[in-house]
């Protein structure tokens, strides 16, 4: 074959090359995970402008029809995630799920529905202490839908410096109230304990009867979900892992089968895939 089919990449691992035999063997039995900031969209100074890369939704389309699933797993609230990536009403998607809040929250193509239980009592008293434990650093609150709130930091005049020395203060505050830190790229992301990537993609996989995976992220919550990648393959699924590169984390490059750049390498190897597919 010639063109966009050719350009398909080999992983640098065997059990990543098996993992993309299994999905070409057999893609109506695949499923594709996706992380949304960072391996869709670009990620920006402020989350709310986010959108998915521009060539993002028809990648998807073209090929969701082919395997038995796309599940775009993201701590977002699924309606927001839905929004930034232009994914309702689109021919095509109808195999796409989003699972937001770490899959806390449902959002089907098919139906256009969103489903999720009551939000945790902990997220609104600590978004009521916010204000005077950030009163001076240069960090911002993003309202998650009561499901969670996110401290960044990536405006503040040193971004690091303030994103090191928030992290146990919010930890304890989190404590205080039953919920968990998850710290992310600038980012620390307070939320119920239970959920993660690594959670809802096995989730997702048992509902699918899917029999091979791909799953890629960007971003230390992703990890959750390479470990459940790693746990898969190690009882018989074959899987991928797939990392969208960037400057700031490099554990997930440590530990992809293939590593491309960013989502605009992301939307590549997702027309790869379905040229191939074809």
């Amino acid at each position: 074959m010639t063109g966009a089919a050719d350009s398909l990449p080999t992983p640098v691992t065997p059990a990543g090359r098996d993992g993309l035999r299994a999905i070409l063997a057999e893609p109506r039995r695949a499923v594709i995970g996706l992380d949304f900031d960072g391996t869709l969209a670009p990620i920006v100074a402020d989350p709310e402008r986010a959108r998915a890369h521009p060539d993002a939704v028809a990648a998807l389309a073209a090929l969701a029809p082919k395997v038995a699933s796309i599940a775009v797993i993201t701590g977002r609230p699924a309606e927001v995630a839905v929004r930034n990536g232009g994914f309702a009403g689109v021919p095509g998607l109808e195999h796409l799920t989003v699972l937001g809040h770490y899959g806390a929250e449902r959002w089907d193509a098919v139906t256009g529905e969103v489903t999720a239980p009551e939000p945790h009592p902990g997220v609104a008293a600590v978004r009521a202490e916010l204000p005077d434990l950030l009163a001076g650093t240069g960090a911002w609150v993003e309202e998650k839908g009561g499901r969670a709130v996110a401290v960044h930091t990536r405006r503040a005049p040193d971004p690091q410096a303030a994103f090191e020395n928030l992290r146990a203060p919010l930890t304890g505050l989190a404590a205080r109230h039953g919920l968990i830190v998850e710290p992310g790229r600038l980012v620390l992301e307070l939320r119920p304990p239970g959920m993660d990537k690594g959670v809802a993609l096995r989730t997702h996989l048992r509902e699918t009867g899917a029999t091979s995976v791909l799953y890629g992220g960007d971003d230390l919550g992703d990890l959750p979900a390479f470990s459940a990648v790693d746990d898969l393959r190690a009882t018989g699924t074959p899987g991928l892992l797939l990392c969208s590169g960037n400057d700031e984390v490099t554990e997930l490059r440590k530990r992809a089968d293939l590593v491309v750049d960013g989502p605009g390498g992301v939307v590549e190897l997702l027309r790869a895939l379905a040229d191939r597919l074809s």
